[in-house]
């Protein structure tokens, strides 16, 4: 069984950090203001994991598949 990053975007206040650490696997919905994940099922651990720790409101995480 594999994992999936995931955004809570109900805690999601559009800093755009993990857009920035890793823009293969998260964008900007200019929309609604939030980040989304653009790529379930990852890319580059460590850049996810970067940008899991960097969040300000840890609203990043990964979930079992």
């Amino acid at each position: 069984m594999g994992k999936i990053v995931v955004i809570d975007t109900d805690e999601c206040i559009g800093c755009e950090t993990c857009v920035e650490l890793c823009p293969d696997v998260f964008d900007f919905d200019s929309e609604s203001e939030k980040a989304l994940v653009s790529k379930e099922e990852g890319g580059d651990e460590e850049c996810i994991d970067e940008a899991i720790e960097s969040c300000p409101t840890e609203c990043i995480s990964w979930e079992d598949a």
